[in-house]
């Protein structure tokens, strides 16, 4: 049994909020009406899968900015003694071609319109993960999430201000005719809603009523199905019946390395989840010698794991070599011995942040699931299919169109893909779902909390609330106000090009679950969201 190596009420870092203790069940979210979903679910009788599926369901509804129908989702969960994996990341259409990306004027994949959008997969997670593991049909978790998206609810400030960024931002460059469902749909009057403001959105609720009513099966041969297409042909893009038909997630067996002591679990590619773990078996063989070093490591092992990453994370098919090679113990003690006192030139690589929600669920029978689902950036590619309310990810947008690199744009392919959930066990006991969302952060988010929870012992609260560094591949470390000062004139010092900034967007958002040796819950939450643990 792991022993609990923090104190309830050691706070290194100012902290906000303090760690929430539940026993029959907790959900902790970035929108406290998706984890009172989550809550409401397993008091009617559900597991913590059912919790996680509400949950998930009500994020499409009250965070639009970061999630939703059309995007894609990966799970973990601990279910009688056993960890699982759940991909449900979709591939490029048939039609979705370099050629034809090229034909439209692009020498690189665009961040908006039909060449970026992936066929959805989080329809299809909800399925799956009722099918296998959850105990209520989606007629009954998806219902809290029809009633706010029918009778509406207060936009939180977070998610009102980075609609409000999303808004500016897609007014300048979403300007062709299939865009303007979007703006139909999320800035009503010509405006985004502003905090407190009661946003209703009815198209959402009767495409969440189909997909509870059939199962998700609309989603991808249905109505739902026929009305995607039907935009497709209509507005120039290529999805088609075959490529909705065909898709259904992957069932697969999770990957982990130590860290001091624990075990960290996250998927294989083509998430970069082998990225975080990669970072974090690097600097288990460092001994940091004080704060300001112990940083600098992180930064230098995340640059040697990125660019491990950009270079042969994809779709697994096509990757060149196994992930099992760059865990290797022999090739990551080659990498690591790269890390010097001084910073490295940093690499080439993508710089894109990301909208994606995280959360995390668990119940008093022992199941814990560790969850994250995302448009890629922020509402997605900027289609919105009419009168449904589906906004369609732009997921495509992580391919490439260099014809020799790995991670090439492909009829059928899964591109490099961001979001992974993570969860800890300790010689074999699950101690819970953790994870940080935010695009490039993540694997980054994850090495830090759980540095500040494993190596440096503090509570899951601090950990989430104490600063964090954004390491940008195009040169520059991001440093939250907090960062303390002598850290920051360290890493100058070493090199690196530190700039501390306010912009709550780059440093990501995180939520936590433990189960303690005592059989209780606890719980943390973001506080750089509208986040929130509910707990019973």
């Amino acid at each position: 049994m792991f022993e609990t190596r923090f104190s309830p009420y050691h706070y290194p870092y100012p902290s906000r909020r303090t760690v929430v203790y539940g026993q029959s069940g907790m959900v902790a979210t970035a929108h406290p009406l998706a984890a009172q979903a989550g809550l409401l679910i397993l008091q009617k009788g559900g597991n913590a899968v059912d919790a996680a599926i509400a949950a998930a369901a009500m994020l499409t509804v009250v965070e639009p900015t970061s999630n939703g129908i059309g995007g894609d989702a990966f799970a973990l969960v601990w279910s009688q003694g056993q960890l699982y994996g759940l991909n449900a990341s979709g591939p490029a259409p048939h039609g979705l071609t370099p050629a034809w990306v090229r034909s439209r004027g692009h020498h690189s994949m665009p961040a908006y319109g039909w060449e970026t959008v992936t066929v959805p997969g989080v329809p299809a997670a909800w399925a799956s993960l009722a099918a296998r593991f959850g105990r209520l049909s989606l007629a009954e978790t998806l219902t809290p999430a029809i009633e706010v998206a029918e009778r509406g609810h207060p936009v939180a400030p977070t998610v009102a201000y980075f609609w409000r960024r999303a808004f500016d931002r897609y007014s300048q460059v979403l300007t062709a005719p299939e865009f303007a469902e979007w703006f139909r749909v999320f800035a009503p009057g010509g405006h985004p809603p502003e905090a407190g403001a009661l946003w209703r959105a009815p198209d959402h609720a009767r495409t969440l009523a189909e997909i509870a009513r059939t199962n998700a099966e609309s989603f991808y041969a249905g109505p739902l199905a026929d009305a995607l297409v039907a935009f497709s042909r209509e507005t120039g893009g290529v999805i088609t019946a075959e490529d909705l038909g065909t898709y259904q997630p992957e069932w697969v067996a999770p990957l982990s390395v130590s860290f001091h002591g624990y075990d960290v679990w996250e998927l294989p590619p083509n998430g970069q989840g082998v990225v975080a773990l990669m970072a974090l078996k690097m600097l288990d063989g460092l001994v940091p010698v004080n704060d300001e070093e112990r940083v600098h490591f992180q930064i230098e092992a995340l640059k040697l794991a990125f660019e491990d990453g950009w270079a042969y994370v994809t779709d697994p098919r096509c990757m060149p070599i196994r992930w099992e090679t760059l865990l290797d113990d022999a090739y990551l003690a080659h990498r690591r011995a790269l890390i010097a006192r001084t910073a490295r030139p940093d690499i080439a690589g993508h710089s894109s942040l990301g909208g994606t929600v995280y959360l995390a669920a668990a119940d008093g029978e022992g199941t814990m699931v560790s969850y994250i689902q995302s448009n890629y950036a922020g509402f997605g590619s900027g289609l919105v299919v009419p009168g449904t309310g589906i906004a369609l990810q732009n997921r495509g947008q992580l391919f490439c169109l260099d014809d020799h690199h790995p991670n090439r744009l492909e009829p059928g392919k899964r591109p490099y893909h961001t979001i992974i959930p993570g969860f800890l066990t300790y010689q074999g006991y699950p101690v819970g779902p953790f994870g940080v969302m935010g695009g490039f952060m993540q694997p980054q988010g994850h090495v830090q909390l759980l540095s500040y929870l494993l190596e440096r012992g503090l509570n899951p609260q601090a950990a989430l609330d104490a600063p964090r560094f954004y390491w940008d591949p195009r040169g520059r470390v991001f440093c939250e106000p907090g960062f303390p000062e002598g850290i920051v004139a360290g890493l100058r010092q070493r090199g690196h090009d530190v700039q501390v900034t306010e912009d709550v967007g780059l440093f990501g958002r995180g939520q936590l679950i433990w189960r303690l040796p005592s059989g209780a819950l606890l719980g943390a939450t973001e506080p750089r969201a509208d986040g929130c643990v509910a707990a019973w």
